[in-house]
């Protein structure tokens, strides 16, 4: 038998709480009579948010950055699997003090294009680039390929810390693997133990395992494993952080940690983001890059983008016509 249903009868109608006019949780709340004139005009704000109101869309608050520098150009690249071209002439800045998101369907190119940022692209069988991807004005296909990847880290859509310790997945990163195996000096923990701190700082994580750096780093949870990830893409300090869908996995607590995160580190890391998530979007990107079908439709400040798109099919997008 399903369990009985029980109704509660309303007494009378029912009032609007505000939270504090100051913000502070322990003063009384305003109380609206909803049969009030004010009650017509007050707007109901989101509780416990980190976000501003910037031209009708949320961001997080934060100031805008002081000083910016370009640190990657790519100008009119093509990027194709076999005979089948998947990104086409697009040519995008990408600068330090600022986070450039790239948005747009599925298939529309963006995490290929990501990818080819670091080279990633090459490993696929098949996979072409015309066009120029510069990294401080010189061309990634001549840096060696790890030296580039040490520079331009990137952080994937899943979680991927190594089994070991937490200690020893950031001190992976930093240990002289790239050099000659007769020339390789292993460095002690207590060369690394500073810089391994620090990578942890600046990923927001120390503060959680500062108690057991010898715990293992499977153990920790997925929003923790994917700041791990970050940390150890941080050590070897790049110039240029990219993230897949670093959210797309993580409960909406690890994704506002993880948010706030990546704007804090847009002062001293070019950082490029792919997400499906609009909202995300808007919280964190300074810049947005639409692509379809390959093609970028349109590139801009995020708040000109969301709010006032120039092509059809971005506000077709963005209001969520397709995709």
């Amino acid at each position: 038998m399903p369990p009985p249903v029980r109704r509660i009868a309303p007494t009378g109608r029912p009032t609007v709480v505000m939270p504090p006019s100051n913000g502070n949780r322990h003063d009384s709340p305003t109380v609206i009579d909803p049969d009030s004139a004010d009650a017509l005009t007050t707007p109901i704000p989101a509780l416990l948010s980190p976000s501003t109101e910037t031209d009708g869309h949320r961001r997080l608050g934060r100031p805008p950055s002081t000083e910016t520098l370009e640190r990657m150009r790519i100008e009119s690249v093509w990027l194709a699997y076999g005979e089948r071209w998947v990104v086409r002439d697009v040519s995008l800045p990408v600068r330090r003090g600022e986070v450039l998101a790239l948005i747009g369907a599925s298939g529309s190119g963006k995490t290929t294009l990501l990818r080819s940022l670091n080279r990633l692209t090459e490993v696929t069988a098949g996979a072409a680039r015309a066009g120029r991807i510069t990294l401080d004005g010189r061309e990634i296909g001549e840096i060696e390929v790890n030296s580039l990847r040490r520079r331009v880290s990137m952080v994937f859509q899943q979680p991927n810390p190594f089994p070991m310790s937490v200690r020893e997945n950031v001190a992976y990163a930093l240990r002289e693997e790239h050099a000659p195996r007769r020339a390789r000096k292993r460095r002690s923990r207590a060369d690394l133990e500073p810089a391994v701190i620090d990578a942890l700082r600046r990923a927001g994580l120390y503060e959680e395992v500062a108690g057991d750096l010898d715990h293992p780093a499977l153990r920790l949870s997925g929003g923790q494993q994917q700041r791990l990830c970050i940390a150890r893409a941080l050590a070897v300090e790049p110039e240029v952080l990219l993230l897949d869908e670093p959210c797309s996995a993580l409960d909406p607590i690890s994704t506002a940690t993880i948010e706030q995160l990546i704007v804090g580190l847009r002062e001293s890391v070019a950082i490029v983001i792919v997400t499906h998530n609009l909202q995300q979007a808007m919280r964190v990107a300074d810049h947005v890059a639409f692509m379809h079908l390959g093609e970028l439709v349109e590139y801009g400040p995020s708040t000109q983008l969301f709010d006032r798109p120039r092509e059809q099919r971005t506000r077709d997008y963005v209001s969520g016509a397709f995709g």
